[in-house]
């Protein structure tokens, strides 16, 4: 747009027709088109010519004695613009700031700092896109706890916009009890009022389980922008969905984030029970850690309390050629999703502030079934080459960590194991010799697991006693590495198994002594080892242990020098 008027040294001034010359006191190199900044010479101070002699004496001395001042100092004559700018000409003025064009007519500028308010009350009423979240509930048998879980998701300071129960294979109350919470919901929380609605669907006999209650969940939520999975025996803390929400929403990098994981043990009853939770208690704790100090870059994004970006999950599905985000073929769903993810250069992390009780295991056999299949499926994924439909990506980076603690699990067994053959077999020849030194090994142990335990969030004196007496937690560990062998033999022997099944079923209760066979056949090869080494001569008694011995010494030095650089290792003022 064209203006009619031009500044000069007395004020704005009419613009002269283009080809004609530039009146006194107009700008050098001046253009008629406005937005067109003065044009000066390199080498030189721009002058300020003087005005033709207006009606009224001025003196010129003093305005010619401040053009002549420096660049930095340009902006003193402004004063003598605002008594003379037409309506409108502000945008013209050569890079002037705090200036707007005056509503009170002709010749005046206003500074912007005036307007702050009638610009704060247009932001308060601009609309902004606010991010939206569906919740999708996959429950099976949750009688007991969903009820619980529909009231956490009820009672966040970021409620969920919508949340779907999806109810599959069930054969308790849970439709009936889920089912009263159906509807909408209008929720006043320190963030303001919120609304969700909840809806309860019952897909009766789905033959993909948790998976197809998953993707059937995922098809209701897809347009909004992030999915948020929790576990039918999940619930979390306040303010978790505020977290998840914040960190997703500030990098738009992540693909998924998951809370920081824990089991509440205040209701669990009975001296295994107890024990057991105490034990998986301090494993999480274990795993989260390791995840929070690789730059809080999540291995797994589990299902009992993440949320997804949408945007994310449809890439995956795009670039495996998928219907749907999890997939029936593997025995860890959110473990194979949480690799698509990262190949689809998406981040997955780990909230440092999000938390959630999730279910856990009180029975020997429940423990062992869910161990086995989410172990099992790790390897399925870590093997080199293709087993069935999914394909294994051992240098994946989300599986540095898997790979870590198969080694971890793998040396721990040949160090018990060949640490009690060799005491055994020293003592029945008379040549077992004590050393203080083999004391460092369970002191390092226990101190680191008595670390872990200050390291949780609500750690309690269960937790301390299960660190520091040393038998808790080897029990356990042999508990571990049962689970360790009957995976690898699982798999190795290729045998088709539905782990899912076999975990259901474990969970459901009934007479089963498949988790103590790892044991039978450990007491069996013992027997086999005593026989064997009673009827080899003396000589080659002494020989198996002068060189058994060091090679258990070796191994148990660096397995010690790990968990010492674990013990005295940053936590970097995370709890977990």
């Amino acid at each position: 747009m064209t203006s009619p008027y031009i500044p000069g040294p007395q004020g704005w001034q009419p613009a002269q027709p283009a080809g004609a010359q530039p009146p006194a006191g107009a700008w050098p190199g001046h253009d008629a088109q406005w937005g067109q900044q003065p044009t000066w010479q390199a080498a030189q101070q721009p002058q300020w010519q003087q005005a033709a002699q207006p009606a009224q004496p001025v003196q010129p001395q003093p305005v010619q004695q401040q053009w002549q001042q420096p660049a930095q100092q340009w902006q003193e004559p402004q004063a003598q613009w605002q008594d003379v700018a037409p309506q409108g000409s502000w945008q013209a003025m050569p890079d002037q700031v705090g200036y707007a064009a005056s509503p009170g007519g002709p010749g005046e500028l206003v500074p912007v700092d005036e307007f702050a308010d009638d610009f704060a009350s247009v932001l308060e009423n601009h609309s902004v896109h606010r991010s939206t979240i569906g919740c999708v509930v996959p429950a099976y048998n949750e009688a007991e706890s969903i009820a619980d879980v529909i009231r956490s998701l009820l009672e966040q300071s970021r409620v969920p916009d919508v949340i779907h129960v999806v109810v599959n294979n069930t054969s308790d109350d849970t439709v009936k009890i889920a089912s009263e919470f159906s509807g909408p919901h209008e929720v006043e929380t320190e963030l303001g009022l919120q609304f969700t609605e909840v809806f309860v669907h019952d897909i009766g006999k789905n033959p993909d389980k948790k998976v197809g209650a998953l993707n059937y969940g995922y098809a209701l939520v897809e347009g909004y922008d992030y999915l948020l999975g929790v576990d039918g025996d999940t619930t979390a803390d306040r303010r978790a969905v505020e977290y998840l929400e914040n960190e997703a929403v500030s990098d738009s990098r992540i693909g998924g984030i998951s809370a920081i994981y824990t089991i509440d043990d205040r209701p669990i009853k009975g001296f295994i029970a107890k024990w057991l939770i105490a034990g998986q208690r301090t494993q999480f704790a274990a795993f989260n850690m390791q995840n929070l100090l690789r730059g809080r870059n999540m291995a797994v994004l589990g299902g009992q309390f993440s949320i997804f970006s949408t945007t994310a999950l449809r890439d995956v599905m795009k670039e495996n050629h998928q219907n749907s985000p999890w997939v029936k073929d593997s025995e860890v769903e959110d473990s194979l999703l949480s690799l698509q993810i990262k190949s689809a250069g998406y981040l997955t992390k780990i909230s440092p502030f999000a938390r959630a009780d999730v279910g856990g295991m009180t029975t020997l056999k429940g423990y062992d079934a869910q161990q086995v299949k989410w172990t099992y499926g790790a390897i399925e994924l870590m093997w080199p080459g293709q087993r069935g439909d999914t394909k294994g990506q051992p240098f994946h980076p989300n599986l540095r960590l898997r790979w870590f603690e198969q080694f971890s699990m793998l040396t721990n067994f040949f160090v018990r194991v060949a640490f009690l053959t060799l005491l055994v077999a020293s003592l029945s020849i008379n040549a077992f010799v004590f050393s203080p030194w083999w004391l460092i090994p369970p002191l390092v142990a226990a101190g680191l697991n008595f670390r872990m335990a200050r390291a949780m969030e609500k750690s309690n004196s269960r937790d301390i006693a299960f660190a520091v007496l040393l038998f808790p937690a080897e029990i356990f560990m042999w508990i571990r590495i049962s689970h360790f062998i009957r995976s690898w033999t699982r798999f190795l022997s290729k045998k088709k198994v539905d782990n899912w099944a076999l975990q259901a079923r474990a969970e459901k209760g009934g007479v089963s002594f498949g988790h103590w066979t790892p044991f039978i056949i450990l007491a069996i090869v013992a027997i086999a080892i005593a026989v064997i080494w009673n009827l080899l001569d003396p000589i080659t008694q002494s020989a198996i242990l002068w060189v058994g011995w060091p090679i258990v010494g070796v191994v148990t030095v660096l397995q010690t020098l790990t968990m010492a650089i674990k013990l005295f290792q940053r936590h970097q003022g995370y709890k977990v």
